[in-house]
């Protein structure tokens, strides 16, 4: 048996277990991820990210969903994974690189009296072609009809590293939608054959020009309280359609989050992200044998 210590994080009630995986890692990650998410017979979360060790930033993040599947990118996972990583003494430099499967990401921590508090982290440049976000268009998908069980619903696609599908609502009715029928709801989109790497969709009723209200299905998870990526792509989207400024505050059912993305200077057209990186607990479990590697 091999004991496997680890640290359970949120950004916004976005929650993962995090494991140190410099030296040892999960033989089978994705395994572990849906043994370990399990909120009855695991540790509970939307999925495991490991630190892994990185040549071409200070340190790597691996990320898997609920289901086992991979992850590319987490806004909130990031922010949880840098503040881990600099107060073990991982990483001293602040703001540190990631290495994430969306490419390099530079998070900058937020400290009050030596405490991280939060970080912000820079996402990166939207990614709006369709091709590459992926759906099964061309061009930029701005308002696009799309009919989804039976419904004709006008979404706006984005990737930030992975495939959002945004839909701007009218009325809170989407928030009051019982969780049941907000799952059937979820997956459907998540499924449709116009996302052929299946698609997060956030739900956004703007509140305000910089103010937006998100409730948010991921793909490999299902509803969670908060999306780093979905809130930046939300913002995005909000900005093309005309119903947000490109600042903005992000009300999820976990938090709120800051996303502005920018117009002008060195940083143009990126998408910055700002928000709470807060530990629950730590812990260990037992693994059989074998259940654990070296790093090679």
């Amino acid at each position: 048996m091999a004991t496997l210590e680890f640290t359970k994080m949120h950004g916004c009630g976005n929650d993962y277990i995090y494991i140190v995986a410099l030296r040892a890692r999960p033989a089978d990650p994705s395994a572990l991820s849906v043994k370990l998410s399990d909120r009855h017979f695991g540790v509970g979360g939307d999925g495991l990210i490991l630190l892994a060790p990185s040549s071409k930033a200070d340190i790597r993040m691996e990320m898997y969903n609920a289901d086992g599947s991979r992850g590319a990118m987490c806004g909130n996972g990031i922010r949880c994974l840098a503040r881990l990583a600099f107060e073990r003494g991982l990483v001293r430099a602040n703001p540190m690189v990631v290495e994430t499967d969306a490419g390099l990401k530079t998070v900058e921590l937020r400290l009050e009296r030596r405490r991280v508090v939060g970080a912000t982290v820079d996402m990166g440049e939207p990614i709006l072609e369709g091709r590459y976000i992926p759906v099964d268009a061309v061009g930029r998908i701005i308002d696009y009809p799309l009919d989804v069980a039976g419904q004709h619903e006008l979404i706006t696609a984005v990737s930030m590293g992975n495939p959002h599908c945004v839909v701007f609502v009218a009325d809170d009715g989407i928030f009051k939608l019982k969780d049941r029928d907000f799952a059937e709801l979820g997956r459907k989109f998540e499924h449709h054959p116009f996302f052929p790497r299946r698609v997060n969709t956030e739900f956004i009723l703007a509140l305000s020009p910089h103010r937006l209200r998100m409730r948010v299905w991921e793909r490999g998870s299902g509803e969670t309280w908060a999306c780093g990526t979905g809130a930046c792509a939300a913002l995005v989207a909000a900005v093309l359609t005309n119903h947000s400024e490109r600042t903005a505050t992000v009300e999820l059912r976990g938090g709120e989050l800051e996303i502005e993305w920018r117009a002008d200077g060195a940083d143009a057209n990126h998408v910055f992200m700002t928000g709470n990186a807060v530990k629950v607990f730590r812990g260990e479990i037992e693994l059989g044998a074998g259940e654990m590697v070296p790093v090679s």
